[in-house]
C-alpha cells in the first residue's frame, strides 16, 4: 500500500515514516511543505494521504486544502489527516462530499502503533476513521437540547460512538464483549431513534450519523 505523507516536523515526519514501514506500507513521498504535498500526489497517485493540518507556507490548514483539493482532482482519494487539537470545522469538511475515505486523528493516536495504522488501512480501504474525542465533542454539543440523543441508553450510546468512529460491528462486538448480534440489534434501535435510514454499508451507515451529530436532521 503506497502513502504520501506530510508533517513538516523532521522528526515526528521520520518517526511516522518508520512507523509505516515497519508495518508493511511503502513510502511514495514523505513531504513537509502544501506545494510539495500537491506535486506529491498529483504525480505519485498513492492508495492513501496521511496529511497534517498545519504546512507551510500558511501553517494554517495547508495541508487539509491540499488534500481537499486533490480529492476533487481524484474523486475518492484516501485521506486521513492528523491534527494537534479538535477542530470540527475539519472535520466537517472533510466529511461534506458525502464519499467515503476519509479519517481525522489527533496526533497523539499515532503514538499507538496499532490504533494508527488500523486507521490508515480502514481509511484507504474507503472506510471512516474519526478521532474519538471528535465524536465526543459532537455528541456533548447535540446531547443537551435533543431528545433522540436522550431516549439512547447507555449501552446504545457506547455502540453509537463506536459506530462513528467508523468500527464494524464486528470490531464494537470485540471492544464491548459482546455478540454481533447484540450490537446489529443496538445499532437498529439507534437508527430508528435518531430517524435514520438503516443501511449495512458501515461507511454510510457512519457519515449518516456524523451528520446527524453535526448538522441535525
Amino acid at each position: 500500500m503506497r502513502v504520501v505523507l506530510a508533517e513538516d516536523l523532521f522528526l515526528l515526519r521520520d518517526g511516522l515514516v518508520r512507523l509505516l514501514e515497519a508495518h508493511g506500507f511503502e513510502i511514495a513521498a514523505a513531504v513537509a511543505s502544501g506545494p510539495e504535498l500537491s506535486r506529491a500526489l498529483a504525480e505519485e497517485e498513492p492508495d492513501v494521504a496521511v496529511v497534517d493540518v498545519r504546512l507551510p507556507p500558511t501553517q494554517t490548514d495547508e495541508g487539509l486544502q491540499c488534500a481537499l483539493e486533490a480529492r476533487r482532482r481524484r474523486p475518492g482519494l484516501p485521506v486521513l489527516v492528523l491534527s494537534q487539537h479538535v477542530e470540527q470545522l475539519y472535520a466537517r469538511e472533510l466529511l461534506a462530499d458525502g464519499a467515503g475515505g476519509v479519517g481525522y486523528l489527533l496526533k497523539d493516536r499515532v503514538f499507538d502503533a496499532e490504533q494508527f495504522t488500523d486507521a490508515v488501512r480502514r481509511v484507504a480501504a474507503g472506510g471512516t476513521a474519526m478521532d474519538p474525542q471528535v465524536i465526543q465533542q459532537l455528541l456533548a454539543r447535540r446531547s443537551a437540547e435533543d431528545r433522540p440523543l436522550a431516549r439512547l441508553t447507555p449501552r446504545e450510546r457506547e455502540v453509537l460512538e463506536l459506530m462513528a468512529q467508523g468500527r464494524t460491528n464486528a470490531a464494537i462486538a470485540s471492544r464491548l464483549v459482546v455478540t454481533e448480534r447484540a450490537v446489529a440489534k443496538h445499532t437498529a434501535n439507534i437508527f430508528a431513534k435518531l430517524g435514520l435510514e438503516v443501511s449495512d454499508d458501515d461507511n454510510r451507515r457512519v457519515l449518516a450519523v456524523l451528520a446527524y451529530l453535526d448538522h441535525g436532521r
